[in-house]
């Protein structure tokens, strides 16, 4: 048993490194001004990427989005742990595990900003504690496994089951892939990412009088970073906007 663990962790490890090469892509859009995006984010925000690797090829697939990978912006929450200074995100590399990184990563990615409505001060440090204990987990390279075939051309899997797929992985809690990793750092405060299917019978408490419809919560395995772009939970934040974009003062070749 410890022989076909120890060569199943070989083989992860293997795929997991070629997985994570940098690739060419064609980017969907522009990234945003380095400075605009660190001067518009707040702890609790999720940062979703358009990623350059061969995983994210995989993930873009499955999820038919954009995004293939995110990580929750924790700030200055960081201090104290041992962090590099300019370290403000948690995020879960293929190889490295659970980490800590910069915005410095991501500054050629074409990103998002997914802002969390209604959180307290005190919540939104529950989140961003929550995903920071988990630095030094592992990446679920079972996962990666799973996900390696879905790099060969065109593979036969109708859209509505991509989502199940995502569900397979080791199940091991000291493992995660991003989107997992901030789904149950949400969990902590019971935020809701994606609109929750209601409880069977439950329809007739939305009529007027009958109080909020009863929700059923979605697992975080079934989550993707596509999840929180879609959610409406989470404000969409752009930083060329936010930093008082003037359509005036854009300078025209002709």
């Amino acid at each position: 048993m410890n022989l076909l663990q120890n060569l199943s962790g070989a083989i992860g490890r293997q795929l997991a490194a070629y997985l994570s090469k940098e690739i060419a892509i064609n980017s969907s859009a522009p990234p945003a001004n380095p400075l605009h995006l660190q001067a518009s984010l707040r702890p609790g925000d999720v940062l979703l990427v358009e990623g350059n690797t061969r995983v994210s090829t995989a993930i873009k697939y499955i999820t038919q989005s954009t995004w293939s990978h995110a990580a929750l912006y924790v700030g200055e929450h960081l201090s104290g742990r041992g962090a590099p200074a300019d370290h403000c995100l948690v995020e879960a590399h293929t190889i490295e595990g659970v980490r800590s990184a910069s915005l410095e990563a991501f500054a050629s990615l074409h990103t998002r900003i997914c802002r969390p409505i209604g959180l307290s001060e005190q919540e939104c440090r529950q989140v961003t504690q929550a995903a920071m204990d988990r630095i030094g987990h592992r990446y679920d390279l079972r996962n990666i496994i799973d996900l390696a075939r879905y790099l060969l051309p065109t593979p036969p899997v109708p859209t509505r089951f991509r989502r199940q797929l995502l569900a397979l992985g080791s199940g091991d809690p000291t493992q995660a892939i991003c989107s997992t990793l901030i789904a149950q750092a949400f969990e902590v405060v019971r935020y809701p990412i994606l609109p929750l299917q209601p409880v069977p019978g439950s329809a007739q408490v939305q009529a007027p009088g009958f109080g909020p419809p009863a929700f059923r919560r979605r697992h975080h395995s079934l989550l993707t970073p596509r999840d929180f772009d879609v959610s409406p939970y989470f404000d969409v934040i752009k930083p060329t906007v936010v930093s008082g974009f003037d359509f005036h003062n854009l300078e025209w070749v002709d």
